[in-house]
C-alpha cells in the first residue's frame, strides 16, 4: 500500500509504501477511492513535537470499497462500498488502504460520488452528536425552538445547518463573516445569518426572537463563551466542540439553570464506548437521508488525487480559515 505521512509538525508529506495490513477481529480492509480533510489533520500534525522515525499517517474522512474482513466481522462483506470517519487514536486515510472496526463505518450513500460521500462522514457524525446525543433535541419535542450555530460556513456547521433545520424542524440562526458564507449557510437552510466578528447579542436580539433554547459553538468558545452565556434561553444547553485556552465561569449559567457540553467525534472509538456502534448507526441513517435527497452533500471543492502537493494546498487552504464547506481529494494514483 502507499501512503502520505508526517515525520514533524513542520515536514512536507512523504511518500510511504509498506505492506497491506490484514484485517482481523471487528476490522475492514478498506481500498480507498476519495477522502475529505478536515482541522482535525492539521492539529494532528501540528502535535507532532518531535521527529518521528516513521511518518504520522493522518486523515479521517473516506468513502472505499470493503476488500478483507476480520474474523468477528457481521455487519459488512467484502465488496461493500463504505463511508467513515475512522479512529484518531489509528492511521489515517491518506493512503491507498486503511483498516477501521466496522462498528463506526457505514454503507456509502449510492446517489453520490466517492469525492461527496467523503465529504460527510466526520462532520455528519460531529453534527449529529452535538444536536442528538448532547443536546438531546428530538423533532417531537423540540420542533419549532431556536438554535444559534455559531460558525455557519464550515464543514460541520453546513451539516448542522440541514441536520438542525430538517430533521430537528428548528428555527437555525447561524453566523458568517463574509456574503459568500452567508449565501452558502441560507443554502443550507439557515433562517437567520449574523456576523460571528461582530456583537453576537446585539445582532441576535436584533432579530426580535426568543433567546436561543440552544447554541452549537463551532468557532472560537473563548471569544463567543460571554455571548453565549447570556444569550442562552432559561434552561437551554449550550455545546462546543472547540477547545479553550482561556479559563471560563460557568456560575454565569446557574441562575438559568443553563448547561454547557462538549463534543468529540471521536470519544466512542477512542474510549471504545459501549454505544460505540451507534456510530455506525448514525452514519447508515445519514447515508439514507442523503440518497432521499433530505440532506445534501456539502463538497465545494476537488483538488485532485492525494500526492504530497495537493495535501499541501488543501491544509493550506484548512489553516487560512476561509473554507466553505468541505475540500475532497480523489485516490492516490498507482
Amino acid at each position: 500500500m502507499k501512503a502520505f505521512g508526517f515525520t514533524s509538525n513542520s515536514s512536507d508529506p512523504i511518500l510511504v509504501e509498506q505492506a497491506t495490513p490484514t484485517a482481523t477481529g471487528n476490522d475492514l480492509l478498506i481500498a480507498i477511492e476519495a477522502i475529505a480533510v478536515n482541522p482535525v489533520d492539521t492539529k494532528v500534525k501540528a502535535s507532532i513535537n518531535q521527529a518521528l522515525a516513521s511518518p504520522k499517517i493522518v486523515g479521517w474522512d473516506a468513502v472505499g470499497t470493503v476488500i478483507e474482513t476480520g474474523n468477528d466481522v457481521d455487519l459488512f462483506t467484502v465488496g461493500d462500498r463504505v463511508f467513515y470517519a475512522g479512529d484518531v487514536g489509528r492511521s489515517g486515510c491518506y493512503a491507498s488502504h486503511q483498516l477501521v472496526d466496522q462498528r463506526i463505518v457505514g454503507l456509502a450513500p449510492k446517489s453520490l460520488s466517492a469525492e461527496q460521500a467523503a465529504a460527510m462522514p466526520l462532520t455528519s457524525l460531529t453534527a449529529w452528536e452535538a444536536l442528538f446525543s448532547r443536546l438531546k433535541i428530538t423533532a417531537e419535542c423540540d420542533a419549532g425552538k431556536n438554535i444559534l450555530i455559531i460558525g455557519g460556513a464550515g464543514g460541520v456547521g453546513s451539516i448542522a445547518i440541514q441536520l438542525a433545520k430538517k430533521i430537528a424542524k428548528l428555527n437555525v440562526i447561524t453566523t458568517a463573516s463574509r456574503s459568500e458564507s452567508e449565501r452558502w449557510c441560507v443554502k443550507q437552510g439557515a433562517d437567520h445569518v449574523i456576523n460571528h466578528h461582530a456583537d453576537l447579542v446585539l445582532q441576535y436580539r436584533s432579530l426580535g426572537l426568543a433567546d436561543p433554547d440552544y447554541i452549537v459553538c463551532l468557532n472560537n468558545t473563548d471569544r463567543h463563551f460571554k455571548s453565549m452565556a447570556e444569550l442562552i434561553a432559561p434552561q437551554g444547553m449550550i455545546c462546543s466542540i472547540v477547545g479553550t485556552q482561556q479559563k471560563h465561569d460557568l456560575d454565569c449559567l446557574k441562575s438559568k439553570s443553563a448547561g454547557f457540553v462538549w463534543e468529540f467525534m471521536f470519544t466512542r472509538p477512542m474510549f471504545k464506548t459501549n454505544d460505540m456502534s451507534q456510530q455506525g448507526h448514525i452514519l447508515t441513517q445519514v447515508s439514507h437521508l442523503l440518497d432521499k435527497g433530505e440532506l445534501n452533500s456539502t463538497l465545494t471543492e476537488i483538488i485532485g488525487p492525494i500526492t504530497a502537493e495537493n495535501i499541501t494546498l488543501a491544509h493550506d487552504k484548512l489553516v487560512s480559515g476561509n473554507t466553505i464547506g468541505k475540500i475532497a481529494l480523489t485516490a492516490i494514483c498507482d
